[in-house]
């Protein structure tokens, strides 16, 4: 009965603490003479952004009989902490030496020492929907990103669309009085909004950043980076030999905090931090590749046996953990060639490189913001990676990623070789061999993509708050999610989440609070986050109460074949573990308690209804055929005059798998001209049309592994076309004529001036799916690197471009082809 007391009592106690709790955050707080210039307040926060204030001055016939009054200026609760939110990218569990990795990552390590890290947090499996659930604090299907945007669909969980009815944290905090801004990757603007026609209500301004320093898509070159500050796009690099985004970040948010601090020394600020390491392209600065050199010459299963090793030293997994078995479908390291091994050692250095790098850049942020003696007042929010390490280099590696989005999964040794010693410098775009992937998700099986095991979901994660975490340095290890860091941040701020945003009622924040562990009584007391689903492309799986029911993913996600897919309801095969006792997804349990296994399924269904997971669909990258919103759908001629930069490629004329007419009509002034007509793409893949010493060219390159081009020079074009464009008007042409169907054929093309062939070609295959990420269409100059290296950026143009003309004609690709090449597409790209 005693005992019975004692727990009602605790109970209500608990009760009351939380009223006490929502009172002090709903109360409002003023300062200063109402009215008065520096009269400051707090907000309810139930609607922002707030109603504005009644006037409380007197207004007569003449100032001198009137009484001013001034709004006051809203302003966080009292004490409210800065908040700086950090994640790094396609970083899995046992990649950062915080965590028990090779790889020394003493910033993390210092948020860790101060205080707490989590042994069970989690993400979505992938970089966007990560992301999207991470500032919205709603489960990704619930605000539209189920998949990455590339692959958005018509249904509420997979349109890419963060819906008015789920704010962001930088809505809320912004409207709260806090400076807000964000800094790295985006990834979630829809593709087909990226373009300066906008709209910008689904870029980081609409979303409740004041600020925004980074790049849109899912990865860009670190040394010519696609680039953004608000919604303008920016060339830092030009002109800076040894340019390198990750140390721009820094520098440009380290810049950011103390122009803050100059202005309003007193104003909160939240900052998210988002680099682009460790996603592909791998591109650190050359000094921190030879800080690891000879360090990964044992290979990457003994590199995953002494990752565990240090997980246990550490106490980042239980003691009785168990490594998962290494997979059969992943050479092992002494089955490798000696070139091979070589060349794999290389890419493990140049990723560690780059994870090294990263965090030494966070580390200089994180030391700024104590330079400025604020550090004490900031709650510190470390996430290692979006997403477990990326398995999309394949099983051996590419010096040019785009060959693996393309479907080539091996370039051709010798060629991989020659770029030995560059790989990761500008004259690469690289990717690692996937069995380091594996390993850099030790204890765990799978990778990123796999939403259904922990190798592709569990994250490590650090969190500080000097003077409010009590065991500073300890570990935790309640179950956690990404879904969880909003209402942690709205807690510790005492701000509420609110009611209506902009007149739009919200959807409640689907996670919870952390903020309890933070206490060193509740060490070791249960998670508040019992139940957790997970779902991408089909795979699944469905946490609660310390049990895991997930599917096994039918194929791995470096396997580019294109077998029949399994039902998506009824076709897979589920496990079952006890993750209480069982860590790692070890022991499969669901043969001997299929009455569990399925409770959890039924439970699966429930939690898919109820947060937006359905339709279930398993088709992954072939939804990248899916009809969307596009300023250019249907187009088939494009027209364009004078110069035109930054055109993205979802805005840019579609040249693969058919026919097209390129003209170009253009002046050339007294002296002659020279410099690029248009270009799409550059060094990693692309084309461009452009006068070299005045003579026309025009170049393909086919993903930096062969080129192609026509120019003049050889017979009666020689004599009579192969010399520099006299001044005065003239019309170029460059007709290609593809042999399909199917992709990847080749075809003839023919260059044209002013109706008489210059030069023709005939060439055996194009690319299929993807000319580049991110380098944009060009009129007139080229903005960040060249389809070859016969002229120097930015080449510009020198004379007149009337009139440019892209006609285009149907694809070549039937629904076969498309289908086959999308799923090849599938297992590579992020």
């Amino acid at each position: 009965m005693k005992t019975k007391t004692l727990i009602l009592l605790s109970g209500i106690f608990a009760a009351v603490l939380m009223a006490a709790s929502a009172s002090v955050m709903a109360q409002v707080q003023s300062t200063g003479t109402p009215g008065s210039p520096g009269a400051t307040t707090t907000i309810d926060g139930k609607q922002i952004p707030p109603p504005d204030p009644q006037f409380g001055g007197v207004i007569k016939d003449t100032a001198v009989d009137s009484k001013p009054y001034w709004p006051p200026t809203v302003v966080p609760p009292k004490g409210a902490p800065n908040v700086l939110l950090i994640m790094t990218d396609d970083q899995g569990y046992g990649v950062s030496g915080t965590f028990g990795g090779v790889i020394p990552t003493p910033a993390m390590d210092r948020i860790a020492k101060a205080g707490l890290r989590y042994t069970q947090f989690h993400s979505t499996a992938l970089c966007s929907p990560t992301r999207a659930a991470l500032i919205t604090g709603r489960n990704h299907h619930s605000v539209g990103a189920g998949v990455i945007g590339e692959l958005s669909t018509g249904y509420p969980g997979y349109d890419s669309i963060i819906g008015t009815e789920c704010a962001t944290i930088g809505t809320i905090l912004k409207d709260d009085g806090y400076a807000t801004s964000w800094f790295g990757k985006n990834h979630n603007t829809p593709g087909f909004q990226y373009s300066k026609a906008g709209p910008f209500d689904q870029w980081p301004s609409g979303m409740g950043f004041e600020y925004f320093y980074g790049f849109m898509g899912g990865e860009t070159d670190q040394w010519t980076p696609y680039l953004f500050r608000d919604h303008t796009q920016i060339f830092p690099f030009v002109g800076k030999p040894g340019y390198n985004l990750t140390t721009d970040l820094a520098d440009e948010a380290i810049k950011h905090m103390r122009d803050l601090n100059a202005s309003a020394p007193d104003k909160p600020f939240f900052l998210y931090y988002v680099p682009g390491g460790t996603h592909s392209p791998h591109q650190p600065k050359p000094e921190w590749v030879a800080k690891f050199k000879g360090k990964f010459d044992m290979g990457y299963e003994k590199l995953r046996d002494e990752i565990f090793a240090n997980q246990k030293r550490l106490g980042v997994i239980p003691a009785d953990a168990q490594l998962t078995p290494w997979p059969a479908e992943i050479p092992k390291w002494d089955s490798l060639s000696l070139l091979e091994k070589k060349l794999f050692e290389r890419q493990a250095e140049v990723f560690a490189g780059y994870a090294a790098y990263t965090d030494n850049e966070i580390g200089r942020v994180i030391q700024e913001v104590e330079n400025m003696g604020k550090l004490d007042n900031t709650l510190v929010i470390y996430i290692c990676g979006d997403n477990g390490t990326s398995p999309e280099g394949t099983l051996y590696g590419a010096f040019n990623q785009l060959t693996a989005y393309n479907g080539i999964l091996k370039a051709p040794e010798v060629l991989q070789m020659l770029h030995y010693e560059n790989w990761g410098t500008d004259k690469t775009y690289p990717h690692m061999a996937v069995g380091w992937s594996w390993a850099f998700d030790t204890p765990f099986k799978w990778t990123k993509q796999v939403a259904s095991h922990f190798g592709g979901t569990r994250q490590g994660l650090a969190i500080s708050w000097p003077g409010h975490i009590k065991g500073a340095g300890a570990i935790r290890s309640q179950f956690h999610h990404v879904i969880d860091i909003v209402p942690t941040i709205l807690e510790v701020t005492g701000i509420q989440a609110p009611d209506t945003v902009n007149g739009i009622k919200q959807r409640p924040i689907e996670g919870v609070s952390m903020a309890y562990t933070f206490d060193q009584a509740n060490a070791n007391a249960p998670t508040k986050h019992d139940t957790q689903y997970f779902e991408m492309a089909g795979n699944r799986g469905i946490y609660h109460d310390g049990w895991m029911a997930n599917t096994t993913p039918f194929a791995p996600p470096w396997d580019l074949a294109t077998g029949k897919l399994p039902d998506v309801v009824n076709g897979y095969k589920w496990e079952l573990y006890h993750i209480t006792e069982d860590y790692s997804q070890y022991n499969d349990l669901a043969a001997k308690n299929p009455d569990k296994l399925k409770e959890l399924q039924a439970l699966f269904l429930t939690e898919a209804a109820k947060y937006n997971v359905l339709p279930l669909d398993n088709t992954a990258f072939v939804r990248l055929q899916t009809p969307r919103p596009s300023a250019i759908a249907g187009k088939t001629v494009f027209t364009y005059t004078g110069e035109n930069y930054g055109i993205p490629l979802g805005n840019a004329p579609d040249i693969l798998d058919k026919d097209y007419t390129i003209t170009a009509e253009i002046t050339v002034p007294k002296g002659g001209a020279e410099g690029m007509i248009v270009t799409l793409g550059g060094r990693f893949g692309g084309y461009g049309l452009y006068l070299l010493k005045g003579k026309p060219v025009f170049t393909y390159n086919f993903l930096d592994m062969e080129r192609f081009r026509w120019e003049g020079g050889f017979g009666l074009a020689r004599d009579v076309l192969g010399k520099a464009l006299a001044p005065g008007k003239h019309t170029l042409v460059f007709d290609f004529k593809y042999d399909g169907p199917g992709p990847a054929k080749g075809g003839t093309g023919v260059l044209s001036v002013d109706g008489k062939e210059l030069a023709k070609k005939t060439i055996k295959h194009t690319i299929p799916l993807m000319m580049t990420i991110d380098e944009t269409f060009d009129i007139g100059v080229d903005t960040r690197t060249g389809v070859d290296d016969s002229y120097t950026l930015p080449f510009r143009f020198t004379g007149t471009i009337d009139k440019l003309t892209f006609k285009l004609g149907p694809s070549q690709l039937s629904a076969a082809d498309k289908k086959a090449v999308e799923e090849a597409y599938a297992k590579t790209n992020d």
